[in-house]
């Protein structure tokens, strides 16, 4: 009868790299897969570190061979002779607000496509905390993404002359940055509410040191006028569901019989403080949100909003610091592509104004 194999003779049925990473000896290299993979180590390197920059069924024999010999990409050591760690940091100024879930994703496709490992941080809203955050990322990344920047033109001017920088939804000279058209979104919503015979409006504004809330004030300012519309600006406000829900009182006391608010969550707040009160939402009070984030129109009734496209926006982003790296020159400039538009979705928050 034949004997059973002990287990040391059960282990040598491996592969010659597992049973090395099992026993401690040293790491593959890209030499190893060269070798294996029957192609130059230089090949190697880039289909390991610019993936799409070689024939495609290489790279496919490429990382089969670096997965036989569990080869792991070292990235700290791969910066030290190249000065590059293939990282982004992605500063957003609240983790938690659902309007960065799609830019966050829209960044990390693009980033991971080209190899890149985004790192996040958030500032909480507080132009201290994304300093000090910013200060932190910094030598670890090889470029800074900030989105909806609390900090001065100033500081983010002093950023860049540290690590390359794009900023998102914000416009600073000298700064690259991808900020989305929002008239067209802007002169729907003010045009569904004046088709719907409303003429007093207000703005619930976010927080004073956002670019983007003076950016949409100023649009509303302009427009609203023109229109024969009465506006108002009411706030600052925290840009959260209890910021939207403070501004109740506020709303009321001004008369207005419609509100556009800074983003959706504030236009959330207002709304379930408003159904709260027993003012009804949209028969007295008509709102429209920004962004058209996940979950607005979860909402009893669905908030009607100007979407904004974030996926796109993160894309973006990650392109254009793509270039600042030179890592994708052959690219075309993402302003030069069709520019990101805001445009209005009418649900059930908007209706005819109260007589």
């Amino acid at each position: 009868m034949t004997e059973a194999k002990s287990a040391p003779e059960a282990e040598s049925t491996l592969p010659v790299a597992s049973r090395g990473a099992r026993r401690g000896r040293p790491a593959a290299t890209i030499y190893d897969i060269a070798k294996l993979a029957g192609v130059n180590p230089s090949t190697v390197s880039r289909a390991l570190s610019k993936p799409g920059r070689i024939n495609v069924k290489t790279e496919e024999r490429i990382h089969a061979a670096a997965k036989e010999l569990n080869y792991r990409l070292n990235p700290m050591a791969r910066a030290l002779p190249t000065g590059r760690t293939n990282s982004l940091g992605l500063l957003l100024a609240d983790i938690t607000n659902p309007m960065f879930f799609n830019v966050v994703r829209g960044a990390e496709s693009a980033a991971s496509m080209r190899g890149y490992t985004l790192l996040l941080a958030e500032s909480q809203e507080s132009s201290e905390r994304e300093a000090a955050a910013a200060e932190r990322l910094s030598p670890s990344v090889d470029g800074l993404v900030l989105v909806t920047s609390r900090l001065s033109d100033e500081e983010i001017v002093e950023l860049a002359d540290q690590r390359p920088l794009v900023v998102i939804n914000r416009k600073v000279h000298g700064i690259p940055g991808i900020v989305p058209d929002i008239g067209p979104g802007i002169e729907q919503a003010l045009a569904h509410l004046g088709a719907l015979g409303h003429t007093a409006i207000g703005f619930v504004s976010g927080p004073v040191n956002s670019w983007m809330n003076r950016a949409r004030w100023a649009e509303l300012l302009e427009r609203a006028p023109a229109l024969g519309m009465t506006i108002v600006e009411i706030g600052p406000g925290k840009p959260t569901l209890a910021g939207g829900a403070a501004t109740l009182a506020r709303v009321v006391a001004s008369g207005v019989t419609a509100v556009l608010a800074y983003n959706d969550l504030m236009a959330i707040g207002l709304m379930r403080a408003a159904q709260e009160s027993g003012l009804d939402v949209p028969g007295k009070l008509s709102i429209i949100g920004f962004d058209d984030i996940f979950g607005s129109d979860f909402t009893s009734p669905q908030l009607s909003t100007v979407r904004t496209p974030l996926g796109a926006i993160g894309d973006r982003a990650v392109r254009l610091m793509m270039q600042l790296l030179d890592e994708d020159a052959g690219a075309p400039h993402p302003e030069s592509e069709v520019a990101l538009v805001t445009e209005l979705v009418v649900r059930g928050s908007t209706g005819p104004a109260a007589r």
